[in-house]
């Protein structure tokens, strides 16, 4: 993909260089108009001028002394008589002031359109052709285009005419338009170098940024605060927070890591040390190697199922129906419970839904029973209550066991945090894993002690639209 640097310097020095092309061509279209304006007004002031000075009584010397002085050098006037044309007097006289003079004419006609005296250039291919009404026109003459304005003038019955070459008017809109060209042409390589600096003083913060988190690895996660314009600070805040979920993913898989190591240390040793007497002759250590292996399986699936939890992976939550799930739990336990005389039994409603992801639910349940089975003792009861009140759903677990101590109760959900008999084996995740889950579903855990002893754990999903309780 292109840089934004260079898409920007591209796409402004193009607008720049478009915006010169429609500024200088709107600047000649506009100024030949203007000027074609100002022209016409010359041409018919001019016109006035000269047939105030024209009578009904003005001599055939005037005329002449009017076409001397209309004369050109190669370019004569010429006086009419009966529509043929005198020869010149004192040719050599001829005299231009300016080279553009001969881009300008006058002519005078008499009241018939028969030619009384033609200007200089008007002469060179023929009279020019005469005037056929009052006002403006273009008129073809001599391979020519010229911009002509007659006027008659009532008291000598005489046409006047004078017209200049639309060569004249089109080279002045050149030099107009070139006028205005040339500064906007030394302007646009300026502007486009102060563009490119522009854009690259602007571009600036996101090269500082970039390099800020380039610079990052996973022992530098602080907080990038850094001076971004406005439009940044939404790039800089999100960055902010993924740093900051990055942080908290790590740091839960070192404190993992460490809890994991810690955890199994312990098992392992213990297997090796009654490994070793069985070895030595010592049978009773077998079975004390059994024990230490059901520990040491129940702990590494425990940490499956947290590992699987702490990366947070999205489930698919929706409407279902705890009791069969419950039932079918309860069924794959019963043979537990059986061997040790417990009972195990599930009350209150036969239909409860909730939202939440099915395969979540049966991890949170599972281990709430296998937890209460666990500290059960032989002969004991462990009990399932699925009621609503107050617009809650709630699973009720409990049990016969010797409960929590009070001081433990807050923070017995705590990651490998055990506060009952240490001979039950157990990887002290059971209740860390329930509380996970119940806050993915948005759900309240509550753990309180029972009378005389045993504990009870409740969980309570908020209302949902629609759900039936029977």
């Amino acid at each position: 993909m292109i840089s934004i640097r260079r898409y920007l310097t591209r796409s402004l020095a193009l607008v720049l260089a478009a915006a010169t092309a429609l500024t200088v061509t709107a600047t000649y279209i506009i100024t030949e108009h203007e000027m074609e304006e100002i022209l016409d007004a010359q041409l018919s002031l001019q016109g006035r001028l000269i047939a105030a000075q024209i009578r009904a009584d003005t001599s055939p010397a005037a005329y002449r002394a009017i076409a001397a002085r209309l004369n050109q050098p190669g370019h004569l006037a010429r006086r009419y008589t009966d529509g043929r044309a005198e020869p010149p007097d004192d040719p050599d006289d001829a005299v231009r002031y300016h080279h553009e003079e001969r881009m300008l004419a006058m002519g005078f006609w008499n009241g018939d359109a028969t030619p009384l005296l033609l200007g200089a250039g008007w002469n060179d291919h023929g009279p020019f052709p005469p005037p056929e009404a009052e006002g403006y026109r273009w008129v073809d003459y001599g391979g020519e285009r010229w911009r002509v304005f007659s006027l008659l003038d009532a008291r000598s019955e005489t046409w006047i005419r004078a017209g200049i070459q639309k060569e004249f008017i089109d080279e002045l809109g050149g030099k107009v338009m070139l006028g205005n060209l040339i500064p906007m042409l030394i302007a646009l390589p300026l502007l486009l170098l102060a563009t490119a600096w522009t854009v690259k003083r602007g571009l600036k913060p996101i090269g500082s940024l970039s390099r800020q988190v380039a610079g990052r690895n996973d022992r530098q996660l602080s907080f990038i605060d850094a001076a971004v314009p406005r439009e940044l600070n939404g790039l800089q805040t999100s960055i902010n927070d993924f740093i900051a979920r990055l942080r908290e993913t790590l740091e839960r898989e070192r404190r993992f890591t460490a809890d994991a190591a810690h955890e199994l240390r312990t098992p392992l040793a213990g297997l090796k040390i009654h490994l070793d007497n069985a070895r030595a002759g010592e049978s009773a250590s077998l079975d004390k190697a059994y024990t230490g292996v059901a520990r040491l399986q129940r702990v590494v699936e425990q940490l499956l199922v947290l590992a699987r939890l702490d990366r947070g992976d999205a489930q698919q939550a929706k409407d279902i129906d705890i009791y069969p799930l419950v039932l079918e739990l309860i069924a794959e336990l019963w043979p537990w419970a059986q061997a040790r005389d417990q009972t195990l039994e599930v009350t209150g409603l036969t239909a409860l839904r909730v939202r939440a992801d099915p395969v979540e639910m049966g991890i949170l349940v599972r281990n709430l029973v296998d937890n209460a089975l666990r500290y059960t003792p032989d002969g004991g009861r462990v009990t399932l209550e699925l009621s609503s009140a107050e617009g809650e759903a709630r699973l009720i677990v409990s049990d016969t066991g010797p409960g929590i101590p009070e001081a433990m109760l807050t923070r017995v959900t705590e990651r490998f945090r055990r506060a009952a008999d240490q001979r039950i084996t157990g990887s002290g995740l059971g209740l860390s894993i329930v509380l996970e889950l119940a806050q993915r579903q948005r759900a309240r855990l509550i753990l309180t002690n029972r009378e005389p002893h045993g504990l009870e754990v409740s969980l309570a999903w908020p209302s949902m639209p629609g759900r039936k309780a029977s």
